[in-house]
């Protein structure tokens, strides 16, 4: 069963057997605002890798493509927002900061949360993990293996090509988190004519998109550490987030004091989330964190894709600063919000939301 329209792809030359991306790698996502196909299992069973003649503008160049459409975000009326904030178990303690920085390879600096991400693959329903995985992406950098030696065929002017999967008619960029995953899928195929480049998330996946790839599979030898991310997941999340990425960015970087100032600041401008459910009495509300003093926090999300992987059940609901702003003015018993609760996240008390609840009287 074809997931995607297509045009036929010739078989790639010099293919070596890859790991067969698993059937729960692109399993369907319930409940979620980005949809992700079934994969098919039929034709990832016939994957193969090889390094492709598609070209990749590289290091800091993004070839030309559509800019990603605006993130949907609701009027500025003052429509009211559903009531009674509900409790809930919250955030992730383990999950507050980011993961020390590592590199697996010396000089080649780990994306370490999509590195944890695929590391948690086996300990979740298929779905949960991809998105968990999908979610992380939308950060930091991503490495790509390029046929020859990418700094000479950069000098020369020329594109870089780079390693892909092919299952079939389908045809999958390969990108890694970490030294250590380019290490195994050299080891896995033996072309040591190839050389590695990072690139940031977002240049990558706009290649992706402009590209006739239907996906990604980030780590293809490190089973079962590794994840296909079909076209139409990535488009979405792209579509609907922050196009610098701002927030996830800021909550990935070292936890410095001057975090929760940039993060608030960034609550002013950014696209934003609340997760709407039904509480107790069958009665909607957006849901509410507690620390351990029951001090109440507002869950505010960057991201559909961070309400989702919280698995809940919850709506991811559009939600505007201004809205925010009245929000917390409404209710002064809400001492403040915790910003993506299923990590990295961080609280913001009413002192730190100045900015925000400037927007409004």
């Amino acid at each position: 069963m074809a997931l995607f329209s297509r045009r036929p792809k010739k078989p790639a030359e010099q293919s070596t057997p890859s790991p067969e991306p698993s059937p729960a790698d692109a399993a369907a996502v319930d409940g979620a605002d980005v949809s992700t196909p079934a994969a098919d299992a039929d034709t990832d069973a016939a994957a193969n890798v090889s390094i492709s003649v598609s070209s990749f503008g590289g290091l800091g160049a993004s070839p030309a493509a559509p800019q990603p459409a605006a993130p949907r975000e609701p009027a500025e009326s003052d429509q009211p927002m559903p009531s009674g904030p509900r409790p809930r178990l919250g955030t992730r303690g383990w999950m507050r900061t980011a993961p020390e920085q590592t590199e697996t390879v010396p000089g080649l600096r780990d994306n370490v949360l999509l590195r944890a991400a695929l590391g948690r693959v086996g300990d979740a329903p298929a779905s949960q993990a991809l998105l968990d995985v999908a979610r992380q992406l939308l950060q930091g950098h991503v490495f790509l293996r390029v046929k020859g030696d990418a700094r000479t065929l950069l000098a020369e002017g020329k594109g870089l090509p780079l390693a892909v999967a092919n299952s079939g008619e389908r045809t999958f960029a390969l990108v890694f988190s970490s030294g250590a995953a380019l290490q195994a899928s050299l080891k896995a195929d033996g072309d040591t004519d190839t050389s590695a480049m990072g690139q940031p998330v977002l240049t990558v996946l706009r290649h992706v998109f402009a590209s006739s790839y239907d996906g990604i599979i980030i780590d293809p030898a490190s089973s079962p550490s590794r994840a296909v991310l079909p076209k139409e997941l990535l488009q979405r999340a792209v579509d609907q987030a922050d196009p610098q990425l701002t927030v996830k960015t800021l909550l990935a970087a070292e936890r410095t004091p001057e975090v929760g100032g940039k993060v608030a600041e960034a609550l002013t401008r950014v696209p934003l989330w609340v997760a709407v459910g039904t509480a107790e009495g069958g009665v909607p509300g957006l849901a509410e964190g507690r620390d351990a003093d029951g001090a109440r926090y507002l869950e505010v999300y960057s991201h559909p894709l961070e309400v989702a992987v919280m698995g809940r059940g919850d709506n991811a609901a559009p939600i505007t600063s201004a809205q925010l702003s009245r929000a917390l003015r409404g209710d002064a018993a809400i001492t403040g919000v915790v910003v993506d609760p299923a990590g990295p996240w961080i609280r913001l008390t009413r002192d730190d939301l100045a900015p925000v609840l400037a927007l409004t009287d």
